[in-house]
């Protein structure tokens, strides 16, 4: 038997505790002998099947331990500190951290927001988005903070948002056990189908505005299909690159862009504004999930969430007062009201599903800021498919025993690929955020988060007084459901009506 054989079967082999004669047997701990993270995740996990079996959820883990029976105390005590455990070749600073946040929330949704206010109405928009901005945040935090305890309840370093749901039902109540690897198997999905669907929707953007502006000097009307189709190679050749370090140059340049852009446009947007009593103070209800949909994806960051933090130098500079996520987010929700209240405000009716094409595309100031804009959004989209591609890639990456650099590659260039055609068979945007939104958004973004901090707190520390987690995390999970299906059935509808305009 070789030594690394050796050496992988000793971190599989708990230290054994005697048992008293007369006493029930006292719920065994792991003891690491193994000291690397890929070890203590591989005893925990196991590898990752893609079928589902009705077996005991320890089995299903790759582990016969009984993980959910591990005492507290050592997390009550802080003897386990999971950040002091993590190896990082690459970490990044607070700044770097912030501006990849920035950069994965002040994306086209934000161009997207008086389109928005339209669905909703000028004051019940301003006012619904502040709040829902409020709720994305306070559930990025739930996320993070059961990520932090369930590191240091299994005494592992970090987590992904898919471990966490893992971990957390693992270590639950025994009627979840067995739905520790189905709710990893459905984050997952729906973070590959979110992340790949906002690039989706971020090569339309692209290739709109672009289109706006090449029309207009070449007196050429080419389809936005074409435009999508051109972004392809330059989409393969920014999406080579695999380290999340090596993207904060193109962060950096992306948010000076979109700023600049996003300042520019405010210029236009208010000037000569209309009063107020032009626009509806509400919107007819109908349209409300429309509303609903193209916030939730114009807010919601939680896809990048859990690999920034598992990326920083200092991760708990992340959540806290003020912190990164604070911080960041606070930006990201007063930018999007000003820009969502504003655009409404000043185009009415007449609001487009990118603000920016609003402007007057004879003003080269306003050309610029299609092109500024454009450039940006094209920089964000290898943010946005960083998760994706690891999550397929570390589930896929054992088929490839020689060649795996030339594999990894070829699945990053057919990804881009996908995106791009499907970007080209739906170039309709409206109905494609709201979709996304609904769907993908309001399912990671609320419901997986409260669910995730009702089975970690159900132990201990509890539901608190009068079971109050609880009832909060139920009205979360109904909020989420009903954004999920009035969501969809609106845009599904949109769809079939553009399709038949077709």
């Amino acid at each position: 038997m070789s030594k690394e054989t050796k050496n992988v079967e000793s971190c599989h082999q708990p230290k054994q505790t005697t048992v008293a004669a007369g006493k029930d047997p006292q719920p065994i701990r792991p003891q690491w002998t193994g000291s690397s993270k890929s070890e203590v995740n591989n005893y925990i996990f196991g590898n990752m099947k893609d079928s589902l079996s009705d077996v005991a959820a320890q089995t299903v883990a790759g582990s016969t331990l009984p993980l959910v029976g591990m005492p507290r105390e050592d997390e009550e005590a802080g003897s386990y500190n999971p950040f002091e455990h993590r190896k990082l070749t690459h970490p990044t600073s607070d700044v770097d951290t912030l501006v990849h946040l920035l950069k994965g929330s002040l994306g086209s949704g934000i161009l997207a927001m008086p389109l928005a206010f339209l669905h909703a109405g000028l004051w019940f928009g301003l006012g619904a988005t502040l709040a829902i901005g409020a709720i994305c945040t306070y559930c990025i935090h739930i996320l993070v903070k059961c990520s932090h305890i369930l590191c240091r309840r299994a005494q592992i370093p970090s987590l992904g948002f898919a471990d966490v749901a893992e971990t957390a039902f693992l270590a639950g109540p025994d009627g979840v056990k067995k739905y520790s690897r189905l709710g990893r198997f459905i984050i997952n999905l729906f973070l590959v189908l979110d992340l790949m669907g906002c690039c989706c929707i971020y090569i339309v953007f692209v290739a709109t505005n672009v289109k706006q502006v090449v029309d207009y000097y070449t007196h050429s009307h080419y389809d936005v299909r074409y435009y999508i189709l051109v972004s392809l190679i330059p989409l393969i050749l920014i999406n080579l690159i695999r380290k999340l370090k090596y993207l904060t140059p193109f962060s950096m340049i992306a948010n000076i862009l979109i700023g600049a852009g996003v300042g520019i446009t405010l210029y236009y947007i208010t000037t000569d504004l209309p009063a107020f009593s032009e626009r509806k103070g509400v919107a007819d209800v109908h349209h409300m999930p429309m509303f609903f949909g193209t916030v939730i994806f114009a807010l919601e960051g939680i896809g990048v969430v859990m690999s920034l933090e598992n990326n920083m130098k200092t991760p708990q500079n992340f959540i806290g007062c003020p912190g990164v996520l604070n911080i960041g987010m606070t930006v990201v929700v007063v930018l999007y009201a000003l820009v969502g209240f504003l655009g409404y405000l000043k185009y009415g009716e007449d609001t487009k599903g990118s603000v920016t094409l609003n402007l007057p595309v004879e003003d080269i100031l306003a050309q610029l800021v299609k092109i500024m804009i454009a450039v940006a959004i094209f920089l964000t989209y290898s943010l946005q498919f960083y998760v994706p591609m690891e999550i397929i890639w570390k589930n896929v990456q054992h088929n490839f025993n020689e060649h795996k650099n030339a594999a990894e590659y070829g699945i990053r260039i057919g990804l881009v690929a996908i995106t791009v055609f499907i970007a080209a068979a739906l170039p309709n945007i409206g109905p494609f955020v709201t979709l996304i939104g609904a769907v993908c958004l309001s399912t990671l973004g609320m419901m997986f988060p409260a669910v995730i901090e009702l089975v970690t707190f159900y132990e201990k520390p509890g539901y608190g007084r009068f079971n109050w987690i609880l009832w909060k995390n139920i009205f979360l999970i109904l909020f989420g459901v009903v954004g999920f299906i009035t969501g969809t059935y609106v845009s599904i509808e949109e769809f079939s009506q553009h399709l038949e305009e077709v």
